[in-house]
């Protein structure tokens, strides 16, 4: 629907678990949207391959003309529960923030190996827990380790950037 330089990239909300319904029938009307996916976790056995899970669950975007194009079928569109507003304007996302979603999610995800072992000790180097030592529990994703720490006589589970660990010398 959109055709000249003035269409802009807005928020949608999505009913909970709806992203894809709402996608496919603002799809239908015409519109231009985009959901992030992230690259899909492998599974085991013979499941098949599982499509992406959402970037950012209950969003997506559409681009939108705000002068051309007529945005009251968004509203009773299925999926769909509302354009995000802030002072009940419906504010625009900047089209390099699009942009640069789309150029990281485009680019192959290797999972690393985790650099520490179970169990293993470790030194926190940065943020809150600067300098503590703790146990190295597991990876919480690509970015985030999870630690055990002993906090006022008490072992407590702390998750906290990778980049901040390393072993304990």
């Amino acid at each position: 629907m959109t055709s000249s330089n003035t269409a802009r990239w807005y928020l949608i909300q999505t009913k909970p678990r709806q992203e894809a319904r709402a996608e496919e029938h603002l799809l239908r009307q015409h519109f231009e949207c985009y959901r992030p996916l992230k690259a899909p976790a492998p599974l085991r056995g013979s499941q098949g391959a599982k499509s992406g899970e959402a970037l950012f669950p209950g969003y997506l975007f559409i681009r939108l003309d705000c002068i051309h194009d007529n945005w009251y079928p968004i509203r009773s569109t299925r999926g769909v529960s509302r354009v995000v507003t802030f002072g009940g304007q419906p504010t625009p996302v900047r089209d390099e923030l699009i942009e640069q979603l789309r150029q990281r999610l485009a680019q192959p995800q290797t999972m690393a190996a985790a650099p520490f072992s179970p169990g293993e000790r470790v030194q926190v180097s940065g943020g809150s827990f600067s300098d503590i030592e703790a146990i190295f529990v597991s990876s919480d994703g690509e970015e985030r380790s999870v630690i055990l720490l002993n906090l006022l006589q008490r072992e407590q589970k702390v998750r906290v950037p990778t980049r901040y660990l390393q072993c304990y010398s």
